[in-house]
């Protein structure tokens, strides 16, 4: 009897070890679970009083833990618990010690998986709590418990219904411009990487924080958002996919059959195989849009031209989304030189991915594009996204000339020179009228350069213009091709005319089909011979007299004249003059000519939407295509210097041979292996020292073509019997 008082007296002072017999029995342990509710209770009502008190510390975290766990096991008995430390975290978050909203903050997450508690009411406490704290280790606490419980929710299928709640409170953090919205762009942005948020609502809550006048960190991390973002979500999906790739089933298998099958073995091969049938699913389930951020936006035009008001003028009138005209701005601090080269690059990608039109953009890049400017390569690379083909060419003229006069003459170094040309070679690849023609012809003359890279910046620009219009080069540097194609267009077919775009005609998509058959290895013909039948017997009757049909073109005009020799020349000029129009109509007339050789088939239709579709899709998702003249190119700034020599200094040589020298072995094996070995000298290593004429009657010795017979079949059946001996 005493014992058994002991052992409930020991029970009650241990709620870990009362937590495992609760488990097992719970209507057994009641009144035991009952008095450490009332121990709970007390001690809470102590915390609340005076969150400071000290009293009871680590029994009120072990009591915690211990209802907390509980709470599955008697849900009436603990009804207000979770209500009851939401609210102690949240009234005196600020004075609790440390471990006290560690435990729960641990509890709260732990009721949410267990079902006990909502994630939308978590997510409601801690949200408020992780903008607001000033402790650091609570809010990196705070923010991983947020983010992994939006992880969990998503997973599979996705919660839409808890995603708009969250992206409510992001949208309500960010409305008022006074508020610290730093939390909300971090926690979107994170959401965004790991692909659990990848809806347009995300994108608008990242340009709400772009267009914040007062904190320029919070702008200055949305912009970094549509900068960065696809990239930085393309780097976690390769590493997830790296994970998955570490886990190799077969040799789970294989080392199962191998080897001594025992107990540790076994559940450790059980707890590989669960892992991978745990990824396996989770890939299958889980749907992932991939849209790059900018292609999302519902108003890029007003968004654009927000930011350029916003951060990169000094007006203080304001015209932008949600500000009404004569509405003044309020104070916007100054921007350092990265950030507002960070906001230069959104405005310039926006600009160049959906064509806008901000034409203040371009004067604006003119004070900068100097070679004295900080990152002037930053500068120059943002300036040519921000060119594409429906910018009046005035606009962009003065940016191609002020670069010509900085950076391009025999004044500059090759970098810079280099750096010159190969900026107006992106810009001219995407508006190619903005730049006039004896300009064009002064760095067209920069191909005979001794500096390599200025030699292949300019011989860029003459294969960009030999591929978009030949006529603005010089004769000499058309090319065969380009002079050949320009004489049978004609005068009135060379050229680029401004906003015409000539590059669909005919059927819409044919190319692609016809690039999917060649992929394909399929034959214009041959796939429609079991849909198509084409009675062929007409073509061995009609050629009863031996002379068969005469082709007649409908467009041509045939002159027929009874008339004297006199007549002749004229007939030749209809001629000439008759093929100069044929010849005018000759690019349609090969792109009609597949459509023309070519049944298309029903199947063949289906596919060719399906072909369109996946082309606009692609466009969508921001896929890069090196085509010429395609404007979702981005510019590297650092390919616009080009190739770089530099002469090597003294310590950059010695260093370079160092490195080379290390982990290498001079001499042969032989000699180390020997040098190893304390022994004399060989009889054969000291004949190799004796004079020749001392060992020319040695058999050994003897040149192989004196060698008799019997000596070659003794050498060779030696060689055979070591060779056996070797294996």
């Amino acid at each position: 009897m005493v014992a058994k008082r002991k052992r409930d007296a020991s029970i009650q002072n241990n709620p870990a070890l009362l937590q495992n017999l609760v488990k097992r029995d719970p209507g057994s342990y009641r009144e035991e679970f009952i008095l450490q509710l009332k121990h709970y209770e007390s001690l809470r009502d102590i915390f609340m009083e005076n969150p400071n008190s000290s009293t009871d510390e680590e029994h009120f975290i072990e009591l915690i833990g211990f209802i907390a766990q509980m709470c599955s096991c008697y849900p009436k008995e603990t009804e207000s618990f979770p209500e009851e430390i939401s609210n102690l975290l949240r009234n005196h978050h600020n004075v609790l010690p440390s471990d006290i909203r560690e435990k729960i903050v641990q509890s709260l997450t732990m009721l949410r998986n267990k079902n006990i508690l909502s994630s939308e009411s978590l997510i409601h406490t801690i949200y408020p709590i992780l903008i607001s704290t000033s402790t650091k280790a609570l809010r990196t606490q705070l923010y991983s418990s947020l983010i992994m419980i939006m992880k969990n929710e998503n997973h599979g299928t996705k919660n839409q219904k808890l995603n708009k709640s969250v992206q409510a409170l992001m949208f309500s953090l960010l409305s008022d411009q006074k508020a610290n919205g730093l939390w909300a762009t971090k926690i979107t942005r994170e959401l965004w990487r790991r692909g659990i948020w990848d809806d347009s609502r995300t994108v608008e809550i990242m340009s709400m924080a772009a267009m914040n006048r007062e904190n320029v960190k919070v702008a200055t991390s949305a912009a970094r958002f549509f900068l960065q973002g696809d990239k930085e979500r393309e780097e976690a999906m390769n590493e997830h996919s790296d994970d998955e790739d570490d886990l190799d089933i077969g040799q789970i298998i294989h080392q199962s059959k191998i080897n001594k099958k025992t107990s540790k073995r076994e559940k450790k091969a059980e707890a590989m195989m669960k892992a991978y049938k745990k990824k396996a699913s989770a890939g299958k389930n889980q749907t992932l849009l991939n849209f790059s951020a900018i292609h999302l936006l519902r108003d890029p035009q007003g968004f654009a031209d927000s930011l350029f008001s916003i951060h990169l003028t000094n007006t203080n009138n304001s015209t932008a989304a949600g500000h009404g005209p004569g509405v003044q701005n309020t104070y916007r601090p100054k921007l350092k030189l990265e950030e507002k080269l960070l906001f230069i690059k959104l405005v310039s990608r926006l600009v160049g991915n959906h064509k806008l039109t901000v034409l203040g953009l371009y004067s604006y890049f003119l004070k900068y594009l100097t070679p004295k400017q900080t990152d002037v390569t930053q500068f120059m690379a943002a300036c040519a996204e921000a060119c594409h083909d429906l910018v009046p060419p005035d606009a962009i003229a003065p940016v191609i000339r002020k670069i010509a006069d900085e950076f391009v003459s025999d004044g500059v170094s090759t970098e810079v020179c280099a750096a010159g040309i190969n900026t107006i070679t992106e810009v001219v690849k995407r508006a190619p009228l903005s730049i006039e023609k004896d300009l064009l012809h002064d760095l067209v003359a920069y191909k005979g350069s001794k500096a390599k890279s200025v030699s292949m910046a300019a011989k860029r620009l003459i294969a960009v213009f030999r591929d978009l219009d030949p006529s603005m080069l010089p004769t000499k540097e058309r090319g065969k091709s380009a002079t050949i194609a320009m004489k049978e267009a004609g005068k009135d077919n060379v050229g680029i005319k401004f906003g015409v775009d000539s590059s669909v005609s005919g059927i819409e998509g044919l190319e692609l089909l016809q690039k999917w058959k060649e992929q394909q290895g399929l034959e214009n013909n041959e796939e429609d011979d079991d849909q198509w039948e084409v009675a062929s017997d007409l073509s061995d009757d009609s050629d009863d007299d031996g002379e068969g049909w005469v082709n007649v073109e409908s467009d041509k005009e045939y002159a027929v004249s009874d008339s004297d020799d006199s007549d002749d020349d004229e007939t030749e000029a209809k001629r000439t003059k008759t093929q100069e129009e044929d010849t005018k109509e000759s690019a349609t007339t090969d792109f009609m000519k597949l459509a023309s050789t070519t049944i298309l088939t029903p199947a063949d239709f289906a596919k060719l939407d399906e072909l369109k579709l996946q082309a606009q899709v692609d466009k969508a998702l921001g896929r890069k295509n090196r085509a010429i003249g395609h404007n979702e190119e981005e510019v590297d700034a650092d390919s616009l210097i080009g190739p770089v020599k530099y002469k090597q200094l003294r310590e950059e040589r010695i260093a370079a041979a160092k490195e080379g020298r290390e982990d290498r072995e001079f001499g042969s094996k032989r000699g180390s292996k020997l040098a190893q070995k304390a022994h004399s000298t060989t009889n054969r290593e000291k004949a190799r020292k004796k004079n020749f004429m001392m060992m020319i009657h040695k058999k050994d010795v003897q040149g192989k073509a004196k060698r008799s017979l019997r000596q070659k079949q003794k050498i060779l059946r030696a060689h055979i019997d070591k060779q056996k001996k070797g294996k």
